[in-house]
């Protein structure tokens, strides 16, 4: 077979490939137009399996591609290189898991994009060999300002530090592999208009997937469908790090159908976001609170999620700092302990579900939960709490409500409570039980408890 005739047919399969790179004909088509003659590596003098540093001759032909406004092929090998520069329409497709670019280290970092527009790789494997990142980035690819990056089926490995930065970029993220990062897999700050899909993240020290803001604000950040496990806490701390998905400051964020697994501290842990939707995931094996929206948040719904493994369930807390308004409904909370990563005095370990401000809890299963089924207010710091028609079951208190001086209104209505063993709704002041059962008791005029079914 001639040389010619073989880039033929690989040109004709790229045309295929870029058919199943969008969900629509007329973008499937401007796509197929883009690859069609696109430029493969070898004739701008980029050779897979080099010796010796490849950046000079690998940005070239990066360059030479987006002039000609083509798309560049990365045979499978592996390309030495660091530093690289992306400039606006850059399309680089590779054979994936065979075409490897390999970080040669030097003080900086392997990708970066700064102000550009329509960046796209595919197909690519991206290996930081653990080397030295610069002190001046803190992610092995760096994406800054980006408006419309695509990541796709690609590979991001051994970083020595974080594995994608991506800040106030626009875009999307998915069918990814992330691992061995030493700080967080992703971080996005301030996205404008982001999708992460259908990744899987693994094995980083400090975080799997982070969508944070600098300061507070829409984000509207969609994560979804995602694999994400083994995420340790280097940094130490009580929350801040060793979260599989974390959300800081970043309002509008929506988080579904998720499998979480195996993190040192939350599954999900969502602080100072509002407006937050965490919804259909399984959070499996938390080392500290599986599900969390906390601190300055407004709004939050957590609905039918499945939490198995945590020292808390699910936590709607910090009233005193302006966390209000949640719907907790359909979750399924069970084998919760009261063994943490810190002092189980910090706040108390072994709760399925604890809420505290403007909030309704129904329809959910909450069974093992060694010190309470529900823990309703902290201390003062209770307000307009309706819990109804859960079931509660084999936990040491069913349902915990603060009685505290100053506390607001609750209902705790038409509940089941089975097999509680040291009780099945009392009230307590912090984590001392001072009242003996409450249920159609009229000691507090602020709590209305009627209606649930206790057994033994």
């Amino acid at each position: 077979m001639t040389r010619e005739h073989s880039k033929l047919n690989r040109r004709a399969f790229l045309a295929g490939t870029a058919l199943c790179l969008s969900g629509t004909a007329a973008a499937a088509q401007m796509q197929v137009a883009d690859l069609r003659g696109s430029i493969d590596s070898e004739d701008l003098g980029l050779l897979p399996n080099a010796a010796d540093d490849q950046t000079a001759q690998f940005q070239n032909a990066v360059n030479r591609a987006v002039e000609r406004g083509r798309a560049l092929f990365l045979p499978a090998g592996t390309y030495p290189v660091a530093n690289l520069r992306l400039p606006s329409g850059t399309l680089i497709v590779g054979v994936p898991g065979r075409t490897r670019l390999v970080y040669q280290g030097g003080g900086g970092q392997l990708i970066r994009a700064e102000g550009v527009s329509n960046i796209c790789l595919d197909g690519i494997t991206f290996d930081g060999a653990n080397r030295s990142i610069g002190d001046f980035t803190e992610g092995l690819l760096h994406f800054i300002g980006v408006r419309n990056v695509v990541l796709d089926n690609c590979e991001i490995t051994g970083s020595s530090k974080s594995g994608l930065i991506m800040d106030r970029c626009s875009g999307r993220v998915e069918n990814c592999r992330i691992s061995g990062a030493a700080e967080a897999g992703l971080r996005s700050n301030e996205a404008d208009g982001l999708a992460i899909t259908g990744n899987t993240v693994t094995d980083c020290a400090n975080g799997g997937i982070w969508v944070h803001r600098w300061r507070e604000g829409e984000d509207g950040t969609i994560v979804s469908g995602n694999r994400v496990e083994r995420i340790g806490a280097r940094y130490g701390g009580t929350g801040q790090f060793g979260n599989g998905i974390n959300v800081f400051r970043a309002h509008g964020v929506m988080i579904s159908n998720n499998r979480v697994a195996d993190c040192a501290f939350s599954a999900i842990r969502s602080n100072t976001g509002s407006n937050v939707q965490i919804t259909g995931n399984s959070c499996l094996r938390s080392g500290e609170t599986g599900i969390y929206s906390e601190f300055g948040f407004q709004g939050a719904v957590i609905a039918n999620n499945i939490v198995d493994g945590a020292t808390t369930g699910i936590s709607i807390a910090n009233f005193m700092d302006g966390g209000r308004m949640a719907i907790c409904s359909g979750n399924l909370i069970r084998n919760i302990s009261e063994v943490g990563p810190y002092p189980p005095e910090v706040s108390g370990f072994g709760v399925g579900i604890a809420a505290e401000a403007d909030t309704t809890l129904t329809g959910n299963v909450i069974e093992g939960a060694p010190r309470f089924g529900m823990l309703l207010g902290w201390g003062p710091y209770m307000r307009n709490i309706a819990a109804s028609q859960n079931v509660i079951r084999d936990c040491g208190t069913g349902i915990a409500i603060s009685v505290v001086e100053g506390t607001g209104s609750a209902i705790i209505t038409n509940n089941i409570v089975q097999g509680a063993k040291s009780g099945a709704i009392n009230g307590f002041r912090w984590l001392e039980k001072t009242t003996g059962e409450l249920d159609n008791a009229s000691e507090f005029a602020n709590l209305t408890v009627q209606g649930n079914q206790i057994t033994a």
